[in-house]
């Protein structure tokens, strides 16, 4: 007959083992995402290190519950199911982000953004506007391609230059005014020199008579970023200078709140 020691020890390792299953779960979505939503079985065994066993069992299952699918070619891909989850994410996130957002629109006096990367888009999950009667050119559940767009070409600073190039093949780079980058290696250079510089700037790139100022959020789950955007009249290239580094504030404190980091603030 097991002792008591007996049965805790066992019930601790059904209790982790249940923990690792959620977290190799987990994982999984991840890397499905990481391999731009549709990967193999053999493909994830490989990105994952898990043992092929392992990995049909929790495909299997996520299949069973919608957070994962099996598409007619027998790859698999993320399944609709997360896409509500998701986007309550971001909606949250941009709920309490609002108040920083104020902070900056209070100090800066144009509109302030928020945006998130989902599926080689940016949607802007959060607005606070400025007080001026022209204010804003878009608004909070918009979706646009990343490279005509400064919130956009900021979160592609933070990325490795061959998941840009895969992103924007996929995406294409249609031109939405006669400023927009429509080539990747023009695209490449100028995310080097917004890397270094710390901020992104759209010139009139997705809408005419409006300049924008982009900061990437860093060290955060999923790819974001804050903005200040305007008229060209009012946020002038000298402007630029002056509230770039407000952005850059913001931006950093949104970061380490996101990661965790003083949540009560």
């Amino acid at each position: 007959m097991a002792d008591d020691s007996d049965t805790s020890t066992t019930a601790k390792a059904s209790r982790d083992g249940g923990v690792q299953s959620l977290r190799r779960a987990f994982e999984l979505l991840e890397h499905l995402a990481d391999t731009g939503g549709e990967a193999s079985l053999s493909e994830l065994a490989a990105s994952s290190g898990l043992p092929m066993p392992t990995i049909h069992r929790l495909i299997r299952t996520l299949v069973a519950l919608g957070y994962v699918r099996q598409n007619s070619n027998r790859r698999y891909a993320l399944g609709a199911r997360l896409i509500r989850l998701g986007e309550n994410a971001s909606m949250q996130f941009g709920t309490w982000a609002r108040p920083l957002l104020a902070e900056l629109v209070e100090e800066v006096g144009e509109t302030a953004n928020l945006a998130v990367l989902e599926r080689d888009e940016v949607v802007y999950v959060s607005q606070v506007p400025s007080k001026h009667s022209m204010r804003m050119f878009t608004e909070v559940g918009r979706r646009l391609l990343p490279h005509g767009t400064g919130v956009g070409k900021a979160i592609l600073s933070q990325l490795p230059a061959d998941e840009v190039r895969a992103l924007l093949k996929r995406t294409g780079m249609p031109a939405y005014t006669e400023h927009t980058l429509t080539d990747p290696d023009e695209m490449l250079a100028q995310l080097d020199k917004i890397a270094a510089q710390g901020y992104a700037v759209d010139e009139s790139e997705q809408e005419l008579g409006v300049r924008c100022v982009a900061v990437p959020l860093t060290g955060t789950p999923a790819p974001a970023a804050i903005s200040v955007s305007g008229p060209e009249g009012r946020l002038t290239k000298e402007a630029v200078s002056r509230i770039a580094p407000a952005v850059q504030r913001i931006a950093a404190t949104l970061s380490a709140h996101l990661a965790g980091e003083d949540l009560s603030a």
